[in-house]
């Protein structure tokens, strides 16, 4: 494209976490793991680790390392990083979380990204994602677990709005899920889930510049692929998921001698 040319469609530039998550329950959440005086702390599928970055900021001794396989999301991690003086305690490294050796450290974020430590040819696994998990912090740590559940049963009518080959078995209760990891060698110290705001915060978030950039470049050669996947994005939500997928935040501790 030349320099005359429309821009391109923006991308979740209208999201500070890549998550239902609100600035208050963040704050929350980090003050319980900045408490713990983390050492050292892995971030699972980071995008661009603003909770990850956040964390170091409250514990100027600790040192982070957030892994993705997407460069975009690791490239605005490493701005932000630059921005807030944090270059020099965080690294952004472009690999595959699966079977990592990264690990054992003093705390572990996963939000939203328990599949990556799972094998991509099965199902999902959480109880595997969260045997994982176990293993990569040292006895007495923390792990952040950002994890989808059902807040009830999803209907037929609902699984169909969905994403593509929605299953009811996709997600567990809250109940399981919890039960799940304290199976797995830890103590949830903390259970709190997204609410009804930060879900649209979130989902509205997700779209809002793109939706923007679509109002302004109706006639761009990418404008008719960005809007199917929009306006899919949008019904998979609406007429799918929403008050149906809930967002779990769990605060596990590891148990000593597991």
């Amino acid at each position: 494209m030349t320099s005359s040319d429309p821009v391109l469609p923006p991308r979740l530039g209208g999201l500070t976490f890549h998550g239902p998550l609100s600035e208050d329950r963040a704050a929350r959440i980090l003050g319980r793991l900045a408490a713990a005086g983390p050492a050292d702390v892995l971030d699972i599928g980071c995008g661009w680790g603003e909770l990850l970055l956040r964390l170091l900021d409250a514990v100027p001794s600790a040192e982070g390392t957030g892994i993705d396989i997407d460069a975009e999301d690791l490239t605005r991690g490493r701005a932000l990083a630059e921005e807030r003086g944090l270059a020099g305690r965080v690294a952004f490294v472009e690999e595959s979380a699966l079977g990592t050796d990264r690990g054992p450290v003093d705390a572990v974020l996963c939000l939203g990204s328990s599949q990556a430590l799972c094998d991509p040819g099965l199902p999902h696994d959480p109880a595997a994602a969260l045997r994982e998990l176990r293993r990569l912090v040292r006895p007495g740590g923390r792990v952040v677990l950002g994890e989808g559940f059902w807040e009830r049963a999803p209907t037929g009518a609902e699984l169909a709005g969905m994403w593509p080959g929605a299953r009811a078995d996709d997600h567990l209760s809250l109940g399981a899920l919890v039960d799940l990891a304290i199976g797995a060698g830890f103590r949830p110290a903390w259970i709190e889930t997204a609410s009804a705001e930060e879900w649209e915060e979130f989902e509205s978030g997700y779209r809002y510049d793109t939706e923007v950039w679509l109002a302004a470049n109706p006639g761009h050669p990418l404008a008719a692929e960005t809007r199917e996947r929009v306006d899919r994005q949008r019904s998979g939500w609406l007429n799918g998921y929403r008050g149906v997928l809930g967002i779990a935040y769990l605060t596990l501790v590891a148990v000593a001698g597991d």
